[in-house]
């Protein structure tokens, strides 16, 4: 978890492609760029006029969905999410809701309750709602602030609040999804990796998060930091992830998609947590040589990176954090030469 603030302006933070990222870390320069929506009629309707699928269609109609992330970042944000569920219920283009991780602040607790609480708010967007794990979530719920438990044992109580039927979506029309323990069943425990096709683009969600990828020490653990434990969960958990950034990518050759949408909690950075999911996203993005669309949190900024770590049909856009009162409207439509395009929205 990174803490910045955003500055209120309804425009990205633009990062040059040419900039390496340890340059653009240290020095961001904040440039002014105007996205454009495209305008697209209410609802996807399929063949012969029945409604398309819950999420959006599958062929090759326009699906606009909602982004959010590190939200609600505390009690606060809490109390204003309903407005901003309520804004993007009443959207009638909006097909889905994506989640791009952290439901809380790290320092609120981890304790059920407030898990229990937050599912069953989310479960009030009445379209398909998909979440990946933030830290905040089971990470950094070793903090005495947040409860001193042991990560692992909250990153179970999250799965099964938040993915009670595998391969199902929350909200109130659900969608079903292909979840990894499903298609890889030697990754079992990775409900929360999952993939779907909407308007000829292939989704999938990769549980990358932040605090180094759950490199960063346990060090508030009662007794103490586990390196053993927390490092084979990190091993663990990375294989999974290649294994399923792959699995995108080939269905995407197979179905020959327009491309790919990839959402992470944390940006996969040149850093010992994150490089080797990185590399293979590059990788898999450039060899595929059609738009691919990395969507993350995190650093609480809304922020748009193109030709991302030099692959020019890459893209990495953050949404807004730490607010209850942005998000994102995001449209696939496969038609256009992008594939991607997105404008901010707030609430009133």
């Amino acid at each position: 978890m990174r803490h910045h603030e955003f500055t209120g302006s309804g425009k990205p933070r633009v990062i040059p492609s040419r900039r390496r990222d340890q340059e653009y870390r240290v020095n961001r320069l904040s440039i002014s760029a105007v996205v454009a929506l495209f305008a697209l009629p209410a609802f996807a309707v399929a063949p012969g006029g029945a409604t398309a699928a819950p999420g959006g269609p599958a062929g090759p109609g326009p699906t606009t969905f909602a982004l959010i992330g590190d939200t609600p970042y505390g009690d606060a944000q809490r109390v204003q999410l309903p407005a901003l569920v309520k804004q993007v219920n009443l959207d009638p283009k909006v097909r889905m809701v994506l989640h791009a991780g952290d439901v809380k602040s790290g320092s609120s607790t981890c304790d059920d309750a407030r898990f229990a609480d937050l599912a069953s708010l989310f479960n009030t967007f009445a379209d398909p709602f998909v979440i990946t794990p933030g830290d905040n979530e089971w990470t950094d719920c070793h903090r005495t602030a947040a409860g001193g438990y042991l990560p692992t044992e909250r990153l179970a109580a999250f799965r099964e609040l938040f993915y009670p039927e595998v391969g199902r979506s929350l909200g109130s029309r659900t969608m079903t999804m292909t979840a990894q323990p499903v298609a890889q069943p030697e990754h079992a425990d990775y409900v929360e990796n999952v993939r779907f096709v909407r308007s000829g683009v292939v989704f999938a969600t990769v549980h990358v998060v932040g605090s180094e990828n759950d490199l960063a020490p346990w060090s508030q653990l009662p007794g103490g930091d586990r390196p053993a434990e927390r490092i084979a969960e990190f091993e663990a958990r990375q294989a999974a992830n290649l294994a399923w950034i792959d699995a995108a990518f080939e269905q995407a050759r197979a179905v020959d998609a327009a491309g790919v949408v990839l959402m992470m909690q944390a940006e996969p950075v040149e850093s010992p947590g994150f490089t080797v999911e990185r590399a293979r996203i590059v990788e898999q993005s450039r060899d595929l040589g059609r738009p691919v669309l990395l969507v993350h949190g995190d650093e609480h900024l809304y922020e748009v990176e193109r030709e991302y770590a030099g692959v020019p049909n890459l893209t990495r856009l953050e949404t807004f954090g730490d607010t209850a009162t942005q998000w994102l409207a995001v449209t696939v439509d496969p038609r256009t030469r992008d594939v991607f395009s997105w404008e901010p929205r707030s609430v009133d």
